[in-house]
């Protein structure tokens, strides 16, 4: 079993990684680079915690076989070669090999490439893709001199930094450092960043997450937070529509003053192929190709402003299209939660949905997942669990609470973490050790990266699911996840007192903690940040408890769910007005689709019946003239009795619109042309779209 354990655990991860990674990102429209770069970024991260309870577990090993080694009777220290290796241990150290364990020499080569080269990948590399992904260039070589220019600052920074460090240990004659100095040196600075954040999300997450499912429990407060949801999802989705049509305005503009023999004609055409199918095929009636461009002395756009409007279409038809996305989302979410609130007060414990689903379940689930037991799990069930869930959470935060503000006593010890590892190592219980460790450091793993998915910051940093999240917001992603990872590590070993420099005992350290090198070089950081620092968690805990972060974000303007406040209770009746609306649009579509299934199975079959028995049945010619004139008329009267029983409904199904709007016509660029339709927009809709179908 020699290794098998990380190359298993090397295997998972990196599935889990690409689970997630398809979750949220795009394989077919996204570029290649981006889901590569986001992947590895991703995949190292997770790497990092699921293999390092297998290091702690290697070293208190390495730690048992030599202090038995040292604790050797001397008759046995002339025994050379495989005797030697092979010499029993005494009773006092009952040292095994642990199933996972892991061969000298691997886990520091292993540790090395991890860490550099995803410390390359959050300096270097993503900085770059993402300017390069944002970039509104036409080619590749415009879009590298973007990122360039525009990381020039980036970059440039902390080469200014780091040349001043080096000078001042040039001038000063006390300082005499080696390249290992200064590789610990760059390491402690990348630490030190990553950990000051690291505390920022741990603080939020240690209370939010246990939170979250404790509120998850109590009735119609997730339905509320949906409501308020779709309140505030419905003004971004009406502001993205309207800036896709401000953009495809401006690109129509263009378009019609740059003719195909034009130099930047090819410029053009890459844009439109960013636009919505819709749009290109509006843009393309109106072509006139016969026209030269230097026919009308007219101002034509530069290149550079066709690279702005480029960078703009790539942004808006991203938002406008993850807008409809989450919106149709939301709606399920919310028909969903109406579904549960109206069966928990059903008599027949039979689990009722409004809409059916549109993609058939499986056989397999719906057999063991029947209506039955989704009335249990929904109504009766899932509170209790989501509670015991709850206090399960809040307890591991209380110790991650305590432990962080008092990890640093080694005499006596406090911290938690560390008191359950040493009372395992005293039984040299391996997989008590692997399971407590992993545990530890999942929970504290999935209260920074959960804060990392849900913090938003504007439009600029967003991690949308159902493969909503574009390219800039997934290299970000992977950038915070390279950054906070190895801190997050340090931090854990810490709190287990595996990091020598925090327990201060001359004992064999992790191999992890080897590769960072010795923090003696700068004793302020490893004396007094790394130790002091963390204790700063209390604080912004006790401040997420009392939401003081989402008080003042509603009073910036920015609206948070609130449940005693007047805003909040103004756009959960305008959430749940919104829901109400859809659901009636929905239900109304449903009874239109059911009447023309009724229709065609009612009259479908008679037609043809009757078509069959009039070429079968071969009469004179006066009476088939006669039969035939009373057929016809009989056949298009009920014909246009139908159609105009068709139109009354399809007119009763209409939703109520807005005659005071200031724009009477659907088409976004047609929206200048002056045309006033008089009778509101009842009138164009009567025309070309509600009888399409009849």
């Amino acid at each position: 079993m020699s290794g098998a354990a990380l190359g298993l655990e090397i295997v998972f991860v990196f599935f889990l990684a690409l689970f997630l990674l398809h979750r949220y990102g795009d394989f077919k429209k996204q570029h290649r680079l981006v889901i590569v770069g986001t992947l590895l970024a991703w995949y190292l991260c997770f790497l990092i915690v699921f293999i390092l309870p297998l290091d702690v577990s290697t070293t208190i090993y390495n730690r048992c076989k030599h202090a038995a080694a040292n604790s050797s009777p001397p008759e046995n220290s002339n025994i050379t070669g495989l005797y030697a290796t092979a010499a029993p241990v005494p009773s006092q150290h009952p040292c095994f090999k642990p199933w996972s364990y892991i061969p000298d020499g691997i886990m520091p080569i292993f540790w090395r490439v991890v860490y550099w080269t995803s410390q390359f990948l959050t300096w270097i590399l993503l900085p770059f893709m993402q300017s390069y992904a944002r970039s509104g260039g036409f080619s590749i070589t415009g879009k590298i001199k973007t990122a360039l220019i525009e990381n020039a600052i980036y970059y440039g920074t902390y080469l200014l930094i780091f040349g001043a460090f080096l000078i001042y240990v040039a001038v000063n004659p006390h300082l005499h450092l080696e390249w290992n100095q200064l590789q610990t040196i760059g390491i402690a600075a990348a630490n030190t960043w990553g950990l000051f954040l690291l505390v920022l999300l741990l603080g939020y997450g240690l209370v939010e997450i246990p939170r979250s499912y404790w509120n998850g429990a109590k009735r119609g407060y997730l339905l509320m937070k949906t409501y308020f949801k779709a309140a505030k999802l419905m003004t971004e989705k009406a502001d993205a529509e309207e800036t896709l049509e401000d953009v495809m305005e401006e690109v129509r503009k263009v378009n019609d003053s740059i003719k195909y023999n034009h130099p930047l004609r090819k410029c053009v055409d890459t844009i439109l192929k960013k636009c919505p199918t819709e749009y290109q095929e509006k843009m393309g009636r109106n072509m006139d190709d016969y026209e030269d461009f230097d026919e009308k002395h007219n101002t034509y756009p530069s290149e550079k402003s066709l690279v702005k409007l480029h960078k703009q279409v790539i942004y808006s038809v991203q938002r406008h299209r993850r807008t409809q996305v989450q919106w149709q989302i939301l709606l399920e979410q919310a028909f969903y939660l109406e579904d549960v609130a109206k069966n928990e007060t059903s008599a027949t414990r039979q689990f009722v949905h409004t809409f059916q689903s549109p993609e058939p379940e499986n056989k397999f689930i719906q057999y063991f997942y029947n209506p039955t037991v989704e009335w249990y799990w929904e109504c009766l069930l899932r509170p209790w669990f989501y509670r015991i869930l709850a206090v399960v959470l809040s307890i591991f935060s209380v110790i991650v609470v305590w432990s962080e503000c008092t990890f640093f006593s080694t005499t006596p010890v406090l911290s938690l973490f560390a008191v359950f590892i040493q009372l395992a190592e005293k039984t040299y219980n391996y997989i008590y050790i692997e399971i407590a460790c992993f545990l530890s450091i999942f929970f504290l793993s999935i209260c920074v990266y959960s804060t990392v998915f849900r913090i938003r910051v504007f439009n600029y940093y967003y991690l949308a699911s159902h493969h909503q999240t574009d390219a800039y917001s997934l290299l970000f992603s992977g950038m915070l996840f390279c950054r906070l990872t190895p801190p997050l590590c340090l931090n854990f070993l810490g709190l287990t007192h595996m990091d020598s420099s925090i327990s201060h005992q001359n004992t064999q350290p992790t191999a992890y903690t080897s590769i960072m090198g010795s923090m003696k070089v700068l004793s302020f950081i490893a004396d007094g940040f790394y130790i002091y620092y963390p204790m700063l968690v209390v604080i912004l805990c006790i401040a997420t408890y009392f939401s003081l972060g989402t008080r003042c974000l509603n009073l910036l303007g920015f609206q948070q769910f609130m449940g005693d406040n007047d805003m909040t209770s103004d756009l959960v009746d305008e959430g749940k007005e919104l829901i109400r609306r859809e659901k009636r649009k929905r239900q109304r579509q449903e009874e239109g689709e059911n009447r023309r299934r009724e229709w065609k199975e009612r009259y479908g079959h008679s037609r043809e019946d009757s078509t069959r028995n009039r070429n079968v049945h071969v009469d004179p010619k006066e009476s088939n003239l006669s039969d035939l004139s009373t057929n016809r008329s009989s056949k298009y009267t009920r014909a246009s009795n139908r159609t105009e029983r068709d139109r009354i409904e399809l007119l009763q199904d209409v939703e109520p619109l807005d005659f005071n709007a200031e724009t009477f016509t659907d088409d976004p660029l047609e929206s200048e042309s002056g045309r006033y339709q008089p009778g509101g927009r009842y009138l164009s809709m009567s025309q070309s779209r509600i009888f399409d179908d009849v």
